[in-house]
């Protein structure tokens, strides 16, 4: 029986300015509209994670939200060290209600990273396509190159990874190919790519996109089916199951269905609820669903996790790597 892995988490959205502007978003927010999560916020979220058996907090924001107009109105003492500093924070609490923090924060610095690495178990960034589409036009930390840099950074210093692209946002299936290939190529260099999400387009009212054509199952299938061909076999190939049928992806090579939250819905893609946990059975029946940490095992038993993580998630582990308990929760 193949084993089918995903993780339970709680999803806090720390902050949604974003230096980008990319054509299918509706995560950003004009400095008027912008939200910060709340310490007292966070609590709440945590604890109900905790409490509802989550083990991963997933902490995602917009990329850079210090070049953003009117970021200094919400972090007036000072600036892009102030949000670091609190996403260490936000990391600190998690660990303390037993939660191994995983941060996507877009294309971070070096020093940014050493700052934040200690206290998450593992991080990530889409690299989403190598190809110039109009999509990203306005999106200056969308380069490829730079992508691929801050990919290439997470490896020297050895982050589990999570990263994946996006389908339907302009790219060729050549450029599928060639954007995979460029992961893979990373992950034989640095070795620690845990995930690659393929992840189709959901088009969002108010967006450039909202009237494109999302790829279809067939055309999503033959992707993660290059995915699992291209890919190291070490390689999980995820698909999120609120946006696509699992079954058919898993049958064509995905092992893996990323992040789902019994409390928090899918802050990137609200409209999508995640699915309940006993029709993911159903649906996955004569596969092995089994729940795992926010960092895969090879990177537990490695000892890559963050050093302020290392404890926690060899405490929540099983001998295979995967998490100690498997009961559903009552809450679901």
């Amino acid at each position: 029986m193949r084993t089918v892995t995903y993780s339970r988490s709680v999803f806090l959205p720390v902050i949604n300015l974003c230096r980008n502007r990319c054509g299918y978003c509706s995560f950003w927010r004009h400095a008027d509209d912008a939200h910060l999560l709340s310490k007292a916020e966070a609590v709440r979220l945590l604890a109900r994670g905790a409490e509802a058996g989550c083990t991963e907090a997933l902490l995602s924001l917009g990329e850079s939200p210090w070049e953003a107009p009117g970021f200094e109105r919400m972090m007036p003492h000072g600036g892009r060290s102030e949000l670091i500093d609190y996403l260490v924070e936000l990391c600190e609490m998690a660990l303390e209600m037993g939660l191994l923090p995983h941060t996507n924060a877009g294309i971070l610095s070096k020093e940014d990273l050493q700052r934040l690495s200690p206290y998450n178990a593992s991080m990530g960034s889409m690299l989403e396509t190598v190809a110039d589409v109009p999509a990203h036009s306005r999106s200056p930390g969308k380069k490829p190159e730079l992508r691929r840099e801050y990919i290439a950074l997470a490896g020297r210093m050895k982050i589990p990874f999570t990263t994946g692209i996006l389908l339907g946002i302009g790219e060729s299936r050549e450029d599928r190919r060639d954007s995979l290939k460029l992961i893979s190529d990373l992950h034989l260099e640095y070795d620690h790519i845990q995930e690659v999400i393929i992840q189709p387009l959901d088009p969002k009212k108010g967006t450039s996109l909202e009237n494109a054509s999302p790829p279809g199952m067939i055309e999503l299938c033959e992707t993660v089916s290059m995915a699992r061909e291209m890919l190291p076999p070490e390689v999980a190939v995820q698909v999120p199951p609120n946006l696509v049928d699992p079954r058919q992806a898993v049958e064509s090579g995905a092992n893996d269905l990323g992040g789902i939250s019994p409390i928090t819905p899918d802050w990137i893609n609200p409209a999508r609820p995640w699915p309940r946990m006993e029709a993911l059975q159903r649906q996955l029946r004569g596969f092995d669903l089994r729940e795992r940490l926010a960092v895969h095992p090879r990177y537990v038993l490695r000892g890559w996790s963050g050093g302020r993580t290392k404890d926690l998630a060899r405490a929540l582990m099983d001998k295979d790597g995967l998490r100690r308990s498997q009961g559903i929760s009552s809450r679901e």
